[in-house]
């Protein structure tokens, strides 16, 4: 029972500040732009596959550097030639053409890498059990996964609180107008943050990639969860994020470690159910099996108690 709830909650923590380190770009984007990025999961997705195939040929630490920078650009340059040209036309339009970058971003990595999942793995340097407790080991990758999301976390918030840019960009979350006023180019500004908010998306998608793995469809797998943390933590609030991400992480990975059914639970309190009655497939359902839709229902717990989020001020 230790081993489980030990490793339960290293994976969960592992799994969560991964889930932070791809949520926290799209919440710096909606925060300063106002944009729900649906290209967001497909940057991850992007950054993955560039990290899979310079692993191959330069090795996993250049490609740990250089797709994130090469993803990072590359956001930059759809906000400032495509996002920035549809501004205008309001938010609806803004979804539409982060719906379609999205789709396009699926579309060439299926073209250029085909549809198999690719056999992205674990450098060896970090190939081997870290510790070993409880007749259980945790590898040295996921403890890797860790450092650099919490590198990524206290980054960030360095920047905001103890950097002149982050007071420019903060300011620029709420007062643009004015930032211009002081002779800042809030333009580039949005781009800027774009650009860094895409490549914290690849930085997730070149470290998750061997461990979640790298297929065409791992967007989706990740990119419905992420809103879902955005929304929980609130709207543009980078500490929500964090809260949020950590809390669904762990959740997540608690439920698929619990392989008890709704009938034994019941049972074990000396309520007897009837196994062969018309509820008996609701009876046989394990925590394991609903881990899934465990996100989302506290998304709506969520939403009804606090619509604004947990650190939110804004309404979803």
């Amino acid at each position: 029972m230790l081993s489980l709830v030990f490793f339960s909650l290293l994976n969960g923590l592992v799994f969560g500040l991964l889930l932070f380190m791809l949520s926290s770009g799209l919440t710096l984007i909606f925060g300063m732009m106002g944009v729900l990025n649906f290209a967001h999961a497909g940057f991850y997705m992007l950054g993955a596959y560039l990290g899979y195939t310079m692993s191959i040929t330069v090795g996993f630490w250049p490609a740990l550097v250089v797709a994130p920078l090469a993803v990072g650009a590359l956001g930059a340059v759809v906000e400032r030639f495509g996002l920035r040209r549809v501004h205008r036309f309001g938010h609806v339009a803004e979804l539409i053409f982060t719906f379609g970058v999205a789709v396009l971003i699926e579309e060439v990595v299926q073209l250029v890498w085909g549809r198999p999942a690719k056999s992205y793995v674990v450098p060896a340097a970090l190939d081997f059990p870290l510790f070993q407790v409880f007749q259980g080991s945790f590898p040295a990758y996921k403890a890797f996964m860790l450092g650099i999301s919490v590198a990524i976390f206290a980054f960030l918030v360095a920047v905001f609180t103890r950097t002149r840019a982050g007071l420019v960009i903060q300011a620029s979350l709420t007062h643009p107008g004015m930032v211009a006023m002081l002779g800042h180019n809030v333009p580039r500004v949005f781009m800027v943050v774009f650009g860094v908010g895409s490549a914290l998306a690849a930085l997730a998608g070149v470290i998750a990639g061997p461990v979640l793995g790298t297929f065409p469809g791992m967007a989706q797998v990740l990119g419905s969860i992420v809103f879902v943390v955005v929304v929980i933590g609130g709207l543009g609030s980078l500490a929500g994020a964090f809260v949020a991400s950590l809390l669904i992480g762990v959740i997540q990975t608690f439920a698929v470690a619990i392989n008890v059914s709704l009938g034994s639970t019941l049972a074990s309190l000396g309520i007897q159910v009837d196994a062969t009655g018309p509820f008996q497939d609701l009876w046989r359902v394990t925590v394991a099996q609903v881990a899934p839709i465990l996100p989302y229902l506290l998304l709506v717990l969520i939403l009804i108690v606090r619509p604004t989020g947990l650190f939110g001020t804004r309404e979803t």
